[in-house]
Formats: C-alpha cells, sequence, structure tokens
C-alpha cells in the first residue's frame, strides 16, 4: 500500500518536474523569438531610416536641380526684358527725336507759308498794277488779252500733240516691226515631227556632225530645241524648206542617219520636190487655159506651189488672178489672152523674191520680158501695184483680178462667218468713239471709214480719232496686214434764194 502511494506521489511528482522543464525551454525558445524578432525590426528600421535618407537626399538633389533651372529661366527672362525695354527705350528716344523734327519742320512750314502769303500779296498787288499798265499800253482789255493768250496756249497744244503724235508713230513702227518678225519666223518655218526626243541625238550625231552636214547640203537652219518630238527647219526658201523637211521625214522613218545616207535622201527629195512643181505647174497652165510656157517659167510656177500669203496658196491665187482677168476683159471687150497671161505670172517674181533685190512685181517683169513674154503682158506684171505706169487695160484689169482675188471671204485662212464677224467688228468699234454718226469697213476689211459729226469733231480731233480708233484695233482685233481708218469730217451750209 505504502509502495503504491510512493509510486503515485513519484509519478506525480515527475510528471510537475517535466511540466515546469517544459514551461522553462518554451519561455526560453519565445525569449529567443523575441530577441529574433527585435533584432529583425531594427534591422528594418535602420534599412528604413537609410532608404529614407536617400529619398531625402534625392528629392533635395531634384529640388536643388529644379531651383537651379528655375533660376536660369528666371534669369534669361530678366536679360531678355531688359533687352525689351532698352529697345523701347532707343524707340521712345528716337521717334521723341523724330517728333521734335517734326516740329521744327511744321514751325519752318508756317514761316515760309507766311513769307509766301506776304509775297503772294505782293505778287497780286503787283500782278494788278502790271495789268493796270499793259492795258493802258496795249490797248488791250482783258477779254481781248484772254483771247490772245488762249490762241497762244492752242498753238502751243498744237505743238504738243504733233510731238506726241510723232512719238506714237515711231512707237507704233517699233510695234509692227516686231509683229513682222514674229510673222517672218512663222512663216519661213517647217516643224517635223519625230516618235521620240531619243533621235534628236542620232540627228545631231557625234560632235554635231550629221546635222551640220544637213544644214550645209540642205541650205536650211536646223533647231533642235525643247520643244517634245519636234524638229523645227527654218529658211526663207519654201523649196529649200520643203525639200528639207521631206529629206527629214525620211531620214527619221529610216532611222539611218549619217553624212552620207543624209546626202542621198536629201538628193531624193529634191527629185521629189521638182517632179511636184512640175507636176503643178502643169496642172495650173491647164486649169487657167494658157499655152505651154517657157520651161524656166514653169519652173518658176511650180515654186509658187510652195510658197503662200497670208495663208493663201500663191499658185492656185495666179490661177485664181488668170480667170478673173479673162472673164472681165471679156466683158469688156480687152485682149483675154493678154489679161489671162498677165493674172498667171503677176506674182511669178514671188519665187525668187528671197533670193533678187527688188520687188516681186519689178523681178516678175524682169523674168517674163527675160523668157519672151509680151511687152503688153510684162506691163501687167510690172504695174499691177502701180510701181510702174499702166499702158493698157489689161493691165488695170489684172490690178483688179488680183485684189479680187486677195480681197475674197475665205481667200485667206478667213471662213466666212469669222470675216463677217471681223467686218462687223470693226464697224462697232469705229461707232463706240463720241462724235462718229456712221461707220463703213470696205476693201475686205482693208479700210474703215469713220463720217464724224462736225459740230462734235473738230479737224484736230479727227486726226486724234483716226489714231484712238487705230491703237484699239491693234489692241482688240487679229487681222491679215494693216487697216486703214479713214475719219470724214463734211460741213454743208444750206442757204435757199427766195
Amino acid at each position: 500500500m505504502n509502495v503504491w502511494i510512493w509510486r503515485v506521489i513519484a509519478l506525480i511528482l515527475g510528471l510537475a518536474g517535466g511540466g515546469v522543464l517544459g514551461y522553462l525551454i518554451r519561455q526560453q525558445r519565445f525569449q529567443q523569438e523575441l530577441g529574433n524578432l527585435e533584432a529583425m525590426r531594427t534591422r528594418l528600421l535602420d534599412e528604413a531610416e537609410k532608404q529614407a535618407r536617400g529619398v531625402v537626399i534625392n528629392a533635395r538633389d531634384e529640388a536643388l536641380k529644379l531651383r537651379q533651372e528655375l533660376e536660369a529661366e528666371l534669369e534669361g527672362r530678366a536679360q531678355q526684358l531688359r533687352r525689351e525695354e532698352d529697345r523701347l527705350q532707343k524707340r521712345r528716344e528716337q521717334v521723341d527725336g523724330r517728333q521734335e523734327r517734326i516740329d521744327q519742320r511744321e514751325q519752318q512750314l508756317n514761316k515760309r507759308r507766311s513769307t509766301l502769303d506776304r509775297r503772294l500779296s505782293k505778287l497780286e498787288e503787283v500782278e494788278a498794277q502790271h495789268l493796270e499798265e499793259l492795258q493802258r499800253v496795249a490797248n488791250l482789255t482783258v477779254e481781248e488779252a484772254r483771247g490772245v493768250l488762249l490762241e497762244r496756249v492752242a498753238e502751243e497744244t498744237r505743238q504738243d500733240m504733233a510731238r506726241v503724235m510723232r512719238e506714237e508713230e515711231l512707237r507704233a513702227k517699233e510695234q509692227s516691226e516686231e509683229r513682222a518678225r514674229k510673222r517672218v519666223a512663222a512663216l519661213t518655218t517647217k516643224s517635223v515631227e519625230i516618235p521620240s526626243d531619243e533621235l534628236k541625238g542620232r540627228i545631231i550625231g557625234r560632235g554635231g556632225r550629221n546635222i551640220r552636214v544637213f544644214e550645209q547640203k540642205a541650205g536650211v537652219d536646223v533647231i533642235v530645241d525643247d520643244t517634245p518630238e519636234t524638229i523645227t527647219i527654218s529658211s526663207f526658201n519654201p523649196v529649200r524648206r520643203e525639200v528639207a523637211g521631206r529629206a527629214m521625214h525620211h531620214l527619221v522613218a529610216d532611222g539611218r542617219i549619217h553624212p552620207a545616207r543624209i546626202e542621198k535622201v536629201l538628193e531624193k527629195a529634191a527629185k521629189e520636190v521638182d517632179q511636184v512643181m512640175q507636176e503643178q505647174a502643169e496642172r495650173a497652165v491647164y486649169e487657167a487655159d494658157i499655152r505651154p510656157l517657157h520651161s524656166e517659167l514653169m519652173k518658176l510656177l511650180g515654186r509658187l506651189y510652195f510658197r503662200t500669203s497670208y495663208g493663201q496658196n500663191q499658185l492656185g491665187h495666179a490661177v485664181e488672178v488668170a480667170k478673173l482677168s479673162s472673164l472681165l476683159a471679156a466683158e469688156l471687150g480687152a485682149n483675154t489672152d493678154v489679161a489671162r497671161l498677165g493674172g498667171m505670172l503677176h506674182d511669178i517674181g514671188k519665187a525668187v523674191d528671197f533670193e533678187v533685190e527688188g520687188t516681186h512685181a519689178a523681178i516678175g517683169a524682169e523674168l517674163a520680158g527675160r523668157y519672151g513674154v509680151s511687152k503688153a503682158v510684162v506691163n501687167c506684171i510690172a504695174a499691177h501695184h502701180h510701181e510702174a505706169e499702166q499702158e493698157s487695160i489689161e493691165a488695170v484689169i489684172v490690178e483688179v483680178a488680183d485684189a479680187i482675188s486677195g480681197a475674197r471671204p475665205g481667200a485667206r485662212r478667213e471662213s466666212l462667218e469669222f470675216y463677217i464677224k471681223r467686218i462687223r467688228g470693226l464697224e462697232d468699234i469705229a461707232r463706240s468713239f463720241k462724235g462718229v454718226e456712221e461707220s463703213f469697213a470696205i476693201q475686205a476689211g482693208r479700210e474703215i471709214r469713220l463720217i464724224v459729226r462736225p459740230g462734235e469733231v473738230d479737224d484736230l480731233d479727227a486726226l486724234r480719232l483716226s489714231r484712238e480708233v487705230a491703237r484699239k484695233i491693234e489692241e482688240s482685233m487679229e487681222y491679215p496686214g494693216q487697216i486703214k481708218v479713214t475719219v470724214i469730217r463734211e460741213t454743208r451750209a444750206v442757204e435757199y434764194a427766195k
């Protein structure tokens, strides 16, 4: 019994001691963990403090940098403001200086104005005295003196107008010469189209060899410019121009371009053109019902096939004049053969007028006489522009037929509608001027005649009016040749005897 009690007591004591020991161990472990946590807290606090210090330092550096930049920007703006203030100050000083100078000038002007007023008053007094003296000496009233003065002014005005008119004539002459140069350039060139601009280099050749040979052999100028796919051939001789154009077409189509080939093609083109001229001359002579002519005259007639005047073919014009001359001669009982042949050959000189000095009428008369044409026909040729005296009715007929052929509507690149429009335009321009009562366009629009009201337009105004109408026509219309402006002023006095 006692043993079991002691065992129980020992067990209880063992359990109690183990619990105490376990508690102590747990308490020791708790203290150790608490120490570790404290150490960790301390370490974390240190790290946080270090990071906070770094952030503070970076923030201070950034704030310092921003402050420095802001101060620099403020300093720059301050300097700019100071410069603006300096510039404004200088401008203010300049304005003040200008205002002072303006005030000074105004004062000077006021002084001068006062002086001029005083002088003007004195001059008026002197003028009045001189006028009284002049009236006393010249025995002229103011109205009479005014009439003398007006006559003098009118004379000076006429002289000024004459000077202005001479200047206008020179200006018009210069403009007409410029227009003539442009028209000559248009009439003496022929354009040749090519497939592509690459051929221009082959046409020119190495070192310009090909184009130089072509120009020398053909007697023309070849213009190779920036115009796309086009070459221009220039020459005053229409036959040479035609030969060169045909030869250039053959060379471009064949593609073989070299000096030997150029010479051969030019010879071929010349034969073609000679054949065309021969055929056209024979056709023209047959159409005009003229007996066969000298071979040289036939060649010259063939040349006219390639010659134009204001767009009118000269060979066709010659045939037309021959027919008209024959018809007029038949109506008037004149020699139809002389009139027909004179009309056919009246412009024969135009075939060579670019090679021989003189007018085409004089050249044609000389050529016709050289090749056996009768004197009556030669006179028709020489006198159709009144360069020689007309010795027969046939010469007058040829002149009239030539004028009819050249002036008819449509003869010179003009349709009937455009012709009528141009005639009406001329008359409307003339009627638009003050004082014009009526206007008439005559000679197929080559002359415009103005009938003016004599009470509104005097002789001097008539001269001025003709020039103003001519100038307005030049500025507002296009027309071949020139237009003559004639102003007609007539004063009629009518009275009846009773």
